[in-house]
């Protein structure tokens, strides 16, 4: 009776199920849309972006990006890439974005300077909350839940996959936003998948809340897309091929 009573309280996973409806090997079954699956980035160039994906930079301009008042991104573009300007604040992205696949490529300024969380930082809030740490971690030692690949303040990496200074690195994350119900309460928590330069890292961790900087707030109940930002934290850190699939999973 306790078992049942406390598996009944937990909150629930959204999980992929076999849908009834259909028979095994149905050949009535819709297929799946096609979707071309784009190309590897190399270290010289970025590669191309699933067909079905939104481009959040194609090499060109920032015009996918604003400041947080609305305002064109002040960072500076030039050779394919964008690279953050010290002091001109984050990034945001004019669109909205919940339950998603995201694929970024950044480089850590060289030669490398300072160290520990000043070396190379940086970070990718999802929804505007929920941050990915981007840290020059190669040789450089810090806090675990806070070098790169760290759900910042929550879970450190499987492992440092970081590459030297200097080399283009790549985050693959799969994100399932957070549920609320019409009482603004939680009903699902995020969960996040993450592979850092093609090596897992993140594995369907749950996270307690948005992040922050040694506090661990609780979830608020938020809209169901909200932009994606890209932090100023004074280092010179260089971004390329951004881009995103919208799922619609769990819905």
């Amino acid at each position: 009776m306790m078992r049942a009573f406390l598996m009944a309280a937990m909150p629930q996973v959204a999980r992929a199920q076999i849908d009834p409806k259909w028979r095994i090997h149905d050949e009535a079954r819709p297929p799946p849309p096609v979707v071309a699956p784009g190309t590897t980035s190399t270290p010289e160039a970025a590669g191309q972006a699933p067909s079905d994906a939104v481009i959040l930079f194609d090499g060109r301009d920032l015009s996918q990006w604003m400041q947080q008042d609305g305002s064109p991104a002040k960072w500076k573009v030039e050779n394919g890439y964008f690279e953050v300007v010290s002091g001109s604040g984050s990034i945001y992205t004019r669109q909205g974005f919940g339950d998603c696949q995201l694929h970024l490529e950044y480089r850590e300024p060289l030669p490398a300077t300072g160290q520990g969380q000043g070396r190379g930082n940086s970070g990718v809030f999802l929804m505007g909350l929920y941050e990915i740490q981007v840290l020059d971690s190669y040789e450089n030692r810090t806090y675990a839940d806070g070098q790169a690949a760290a759900v910042y303040g929550q879970y450190p990496p499987l492992v440092n996959a970081s590459r030297p200074p200097g080399q283009w690195q790549s985050y693959d994350i799969v994100f399932h936003s957070p549920r609320f119900g019409k009482d603004e309460k939680l009903l699902q928590p995020a969960h996040l998948t993450m592979f850092h330069n093609g090596v897992l890292v993140q594995d369907n961790v749950e996270l307690s809340g948005p992040t922050g900087h040694r506090v661990r707030p609780p979830y608020k109940a938020h809209a169901a897309k909200l932009p994606l930002f890209l932090q100023d934290h004074g280092n010179p850190v260089r971004f390329r091929n951004i881009w995103i699939r919208q799922l619609k999973t769990g819905e």
